[in-house]
């Protein structure tokens, strides 16, 4: 099974100001619905996993993040895209969960949804946090959108960390890939 578990504000939508509360705040990156289109017609599998912690601090309802959630389907949709499953914590960061990124919850949970070992899934963001998180599952780590200026080598990378300039290039390299065929030594 090809999964992949994205990374939701920066990756999928532009940050914007503060939290996204509201269904008109979230911005697709540009090429991102496209990208999401690509992989799903590839037979990728994608789910989101987010930190939300204005639902912990009050700042907007499950009922506001649905709508967002909403509004990301029907973009994904009319591009031909599509997003399986949003898992996402709800705590403030301090709650002391186990699912609040770089914390590993939400990706076990995904994993053990999918049934799919660690390292069979790929995790994509474009924060240190989600792919440490990541990274404490055994999944196969891709940063998107700006490195930062020491080319992605930065300490707050894991390990192993291959980084693109955003989703789009991060479908070019995946699906690149799957269609490269198996050398004679593999």
């Amino acid at each position: 099974m090809k999964l992949a578990i994205l990374d939701r504000d920066g990756t999928l939508n532009a940050p914007g100001e503060g939290f996204i509360s509201t269904p008109d705040e979230w911005v697709p990156v540009p090429g991102a619905l496209e990208a999401v289109a690509r992989l799903s017609h590839a037979g990728w599998h994608l789910a989101v996993a987010t930190n939300q912690p204005g639902l912990g601090r009050g700042l907007f309802d499950v009922l506001a993040l649905n709508a967002i959630h909403a509004r990301m389907h029907r973009l994904l949709a009319a591009a031909g895209g599509r997003i399986e499953a949003v898992f996402y914590c709800p705590h403030a960061p301090d709650e002391g969960c186990a699912c609040r990124k770089p914390a590993p919850g939400l990706m076990e949970q995904i994993r053990e949804r999918y049934g799919v070992e660690g390292s069979d899934v790929v995790v994509v963001g474009n924060c240190p946090e989600h792919l440490r998180a990541g990274a404490a599952i055994g999944a196969r780590l891709h940063a998107v959108g700006a490195p930062g200026p020491d080319g992605g080598a930065s300490a707050a990378w894991p390990p192993g960390t291959l980084h693109h300039a955003g989703l789009a290039a991060f479908a070019d390299h995946i699906l690149a890939a799957a269609a490269k065929p198996p050398s004679a030594t593999d």
